[in-house]
C-alpha cells in the first residue's frame, strides 16, 4: 500500500476513533475481499439458460431498451441499418475496434459508413459489444480498454450494443465471476440498464440526460 493511501486511511480512522487495525481483524477483512462471498440473489434469475435469455430481454425492454434478435452474426449490419431508418438516423456509425465486431462482413449493409475508435461527442450513433449481460435486472456489462472505449458507451444519442446470447448470465454475482476470472481488472466497469434518464427536475423523468437518449440491443443467437 502507498505511504499515501495509508495517511488517508489512518486520517479515517483517526476520526471514526479507531486505533490500527490488529492483526485478527485485518486477516478477517483480507478473507472477505478475496472470498467474493455472494450477495441475495432474487429467485427469478434462477432458470436454465434459455429462460435467462429471454428475462434479459424482458427486463431490458421494461427500462426501456429496445432489443432486435437475430440468428447470427450475419445478420447484424442489416440490423443496423434497419434500426437507423426507422429512427430516421444517418448512415454513419462509430463502431468500437473490437475483434469480434470487426469480424462481421458490414458490406452486407453496402450503406453503413463505418468508422472505428472513441468517440470525440460528435457522433450520433455509436456500436459496441458487450463483456456480459445480467437477466435479472436487464443489465450490461461493458468494461473498458483500447477495443471498447468508454466513450462510445454516453457520448453517442444512440448506443446499439451487439451482444451474444451466450454472454448472458443470471446475475451481477455471476457477472463479476466471470471478469475476475479473464484477468487484470479494467480501469473502469458500467453496468447500464436502459437508456440514460433522470428525474431531478420536478420528478418528471427525462431521457438523454447524462448519456444516449436510446439503447438498442442487437441479440445474436449463438446456441
Amino acid at each position: 500500500m502507498s505511504s499515501g493511501r495509508d495517511a488517508i486511511l489512518a486520517r479515517v480512522r483517526k476520526s471514526l476513533a479507531r486505533g490500527p487495525v490488529d492483526d485478527g481483524t485485518r486477516a478477517e477483512l483480507q478473507a472477505r475481499l478475496s472470498g467474493h462471498p455472494r450477495g441475495i440473489i432474487p429467485a427469478r434469475s434462477n432458470r436454465d439458460h434459455g429462460a435467462q435469455v429471454d428475462l434479459f430481454v424482458e427486463m431490458a425492454e421494461a427500462v426501456a431498451a429496445t432489443v432486435d434478435r437475430v440468428a447470427s452474426p450475419d445478420g447484424v449490419p442489416d440490423a443496423v441499418g434497419d434500426y437507423l431508418a426507422q429512427h430516421n438516423l444517418g448512415a454513419d456509425i462509430r463502431m468500437a475496434p473490437d475483434d469480434w465486431l470487426e469480424s462481421i462482413d458490414w458490406t452486407q449493409r453496402p450503406t453503413l459508413a463505418v468508422t472505428k475508435g472513441p468517440s470525440a461527442g460528435k457522433d450520433e450513433v455509436s456500436v459496441t459489444a458487450a463483456f456480459s449481460a445480467v437477466a435479472e435486472t436487464g443489465t450490461l456489462l461493458l468494461h473498458s480498454g483500447p477495443s471498447s472505449p468508454t466513450t462510445l458507451n454516453f457520448l453517442p444519442d444512440n448506443h446499439v450494443v451487439v451482444l451474444r446470447s451466450s454472454q448472458v448470465v443470471g446475475a451481477y454475482e455471476d457477472a463479476w465471476d466471470q471478469l475476475r476470472a479473464a484477468g487484470a481488472m479494467p480501469r473502469a466497469v458500467n453496468f447500464i440498464t436502459g437508456p440514460s434518464r433522470t428525474g431531478d427536475i420536478e420528478q418528471t423523468i427525462m431521457l438523454g440526460a447524462h448519456g444516449p437518449r436510446r439503447l438498442h440491443i442487437i441479440l445474436v443467437d449463438d446456441g
